[in-house]
């Protein structure tokens, strides 16, 4: 649900001055997008496949994360291996952390770009009243001179 100043701005640009895919990116937003939305927002766009590659990766490491802390908790008797499954959690635990990273930033610079894309409209609606009101202006000062 879209709010007031929102619908007036996509009204008054919806004749030919946004673009097709400004449009699109426009209707495609929403108000109260939660995390999950989020995430799914991330999946499309140029880097979508990325994203998804990222994703599975990061399922991936988090199983395999599973397996090092199960190894880890069976090979007490060896405290070289034990250290070594020990070592390799520590490495699984930072490779998805800069996954998770990522897939967060990327998510808060869509964000911030939807933020811009609204601030780019709302200046072209101004844009667009000040040049209404100074042709008014100029037409009053026209039926002056003439009166």
């Amino acid at each position: 649900m879209a709010n007031d100043p929102d619908t007036r701005i996509a009204e008054g640009l919806a004749d030919d001055r946004m673009s097709a895919d400004d449009w699109a990116f426009l209707e495609s937003l929403d108000d109260d997008r939660g995390m999950f939305q989020q995430i799914g927002d991330t999946w499309k766009g140029p880097l979508g496949g990325w994203a998804k590659m990222i994703f599975g990766f990061t399922v991936v490491l988090g199983l395999a994360f599973v397996f090092v802390l199960w190894q880890a908790a069976h090979t007490t008797d060896h405290p070289m291996i034990h250290a070594l499954w020990a070592i390799a959690g520590v490495a699984l635990l930072v490779i998805i952390g800069f996954a998770k990273e990522w897939m967060f930033a990327r998510m808060n610079m869509l964000t911030i770009l939807r933020e811009i894309k609204r601030l780019q409209l709302e200046v072209a609606l101004l844009r667009e009243e000040r040049q209404r009101e100074s042709k008014g202006e100029n037409e009053d000062e026209d039926e002056d001179e003439r009166g």
